[in-house]
């Protein structure tokens, strides 16, 4: 099994755990051990998956505003928790190839192979979706064409980017690509780099 068809399945889980009861305010039963790098992609997809949830709520045009900012500001947070989850699984990766040397004309990939799996997460909840819709039986026959013609190149679209991560770690695994690690500075939620937060401070 490739290390994206893992991922997928653990993905698929995490979403499928979600909505036995479909509630935000789940809590997280991750079934992976807690240091394993399963546990660490669960809880990712549980993170996006709650939070795709928020961001359906939010829309809803007659929230109160109050309401709206308690869930904006649970986004935020889970924008935080997702980015860090992102470094978490990148550094699992830079420790588990870590005595792989580059070759001398090895290349630098244009993201970081976590920020691929962000992505390969985000997809499958589209994937997950987008077939609710097919499937919907108070929709229209034209509504379920188009979602099934939007599930098709979704599907294609996951294969595609699970390729093209297998083929990334087996350049970084062979010496021919090597990883750059960029933290993420998120400046909006430091109280020392946002204006906002740093100047009500001093007031």
């Amino acid at each position: 099994m490739s290390f994206t068809q893992h991922c997928n399945e653990i993905f698929n889980k995490a979403i499928d755990d979600y909505h036995v009861k479909d509630n935000i305010d789940t809590p997280i039963q991750n079934p992976y051990t807690h240091d394993s790098i399963e546990n660490r992609l669960y809880l990712k997809c549980w993170i996006d998956t709650v939070q795709w949830h928020l961001e359906d709520l939010i829309r809803d045009p007659h929230i109160q505003p109050l309401d709206a900012l308690t869930l904006k500001r649970r986004i935020d947070r889970s924008n935080q928790d997702r980015t860090d989850l992102v470094e978490q699984i990148d550094s699992y990766f830079r420790q588990y190839y870590s005595d792989v040397v580059p070759l001398p004309d090895a290349t630098l990939n244009t993201e970081s192979p976590a920020w691929a799996v962000d992505r390969l997460s985000i997809l499958a909840l589209k994937i997950y979706h987008m077939r609710e819709q097919v499937n919907r039986e108070d929709a229209t026959p034209e509504h379920k064409q188009r979602c099934q013609d939007k599930l098709n190149v979704l599907l294609e679209q996951q294969v595609d980017l699970s390729t093209a991560i297998d083929q990334l770690l087996d350049d970084i695994k062979n010496g021919h690509k090597y990883m750059k690690v960029y933290r993420q500075m998120k400046m909006y939620n430091d109280p020392s780099t946002n204006p906002v937060l740093y100047k009500n401070k001093k007031a």
